[in-house]
């Protein structure tokens, strides 16, 4: 079982320099960052009657992780999640190879459809396809990084015969963890992804049902997901979720069923913020929380 953090730099957040400094001091393995190109003033936001400040506000991923690299040796770098129906598939890929190059090979790549149909909209994106198109422009970003020369045509997506460098550090190519929930998530993991990213719902309700894993679910969820895997040769899919789900399942039980790591949100939705004199004693914290854990 490995243990990350989950930041949400802002423009009134602590330095991302910062989080990951003290990140590597404390002995997390992990920092991924979420994503929100923008939200339009129109988006119907599921959760409060309002759209919080912090999805309005997030710095680019990207640009964030590969600050936290610069400052880093051992610290994992990664999205939770990249929205891939949004980005172009040719740029992503650079971006990612990119940034595995500056970490030296550290890169975890999180991806998932979104949920904002505002935002979809405004990059072209038809959030009645956006599973399709996701799958579409991950194969073409795999065959970017792996092939000389590299060529997809498919329904939504096409890339012409092409070069590019720089080839990711790791071969073949970062994990692909892929966030969601519903009756498709684990066909799509098994299909093109590495690893499963569930949003976990501690007091689900069924208007929720297909926007997040009931945790009562959860356990036959990653068993199926790892049935569907060996049937088809894949190996054991990772799998992520929030530290939360340990006030439901015992530590023990989750690294029996095969959760391979837990991460501990840090100044995400609701709450006031962290500065950068917070920081410290704030992932002390939650250092102190994964250490009752693992005793």
């Amino acid at each position: 079982m490995q243990f990350g953090l989950t930041y949400w730099p802002t423009h009134y957040n602590a330095s991302v320099v910062t989080v990951a400094r003290e990140a590597e001091r404390l002995g997390f393995e992990s920092l991924f960052i979420p994503e929100h190109s923008h939200i339009p003033v129109d988006t119907n936001f599921p959760l409060a009657p309002e759209v919080p400040m912090i999805y309005k506000s997030m710095f680019d991923p990207f640009v964030s992780l590969a600050a936290a690299a610069a400052v880093t040796e051992n610290l994992k770098v990664g999205t939770a999640i990249a929205l891939i129906p949004q980005r172009d598939p040719i740029h992503t890929a650079k971006e990612v190879a990119t940034l595995d190059q500056i970490s030296g090979g550290r890169v975890v790549l999180g991806i998932g459809g979104g949920w904002n149909e505002e935002e979809m909209e405004a990059h072209g994106t038809d959030p009645k396809t956006r599973f399709r198109v996701m799958r579409e422009k991950v194969e073409a970003i795999k065959t970017l990084w792996t092939e000389e020369v590299a060529e997809y045509h498919g329904r939504h997506v096409d890339v012409p015969p092409t070069w590019q460098w720089p080839k990711p550090v790791q071969d073949p190519h970062p994990p692909i963890l892929v966030g969601g929930a519903g009756p498709n998530v684990l066909n799509r993991v098994v299909s093109y992804g590495d690893g499963w990213m569930p949003a976990i719902n501690l007091n689900f309700t069924e208007n929720l049902r297909g926007r997040v894993t009931p945790v009562e679910e959860f356990p036959d969820d990653v068993a199926k997901l790892q049935r569907l895997a060996e049937e088809r040769g894949k190996p054991r899919p990772q799998v992520q979720c929030g530290v939360e789900i340990t006030s439901r399942i015992p530590l023990a039980q989750l690294e029996e069923i095969g959760v391979t790591r837990l991460v501990v949100n840090v100044a995400g939705p609701g709450s006031d913020g962290v500065s950068d004199e917070e920081v410290r004693p704030t992932l002390e914290r939650a250092r102190e929380r994964i250490d009752a854990l693992t005793g």
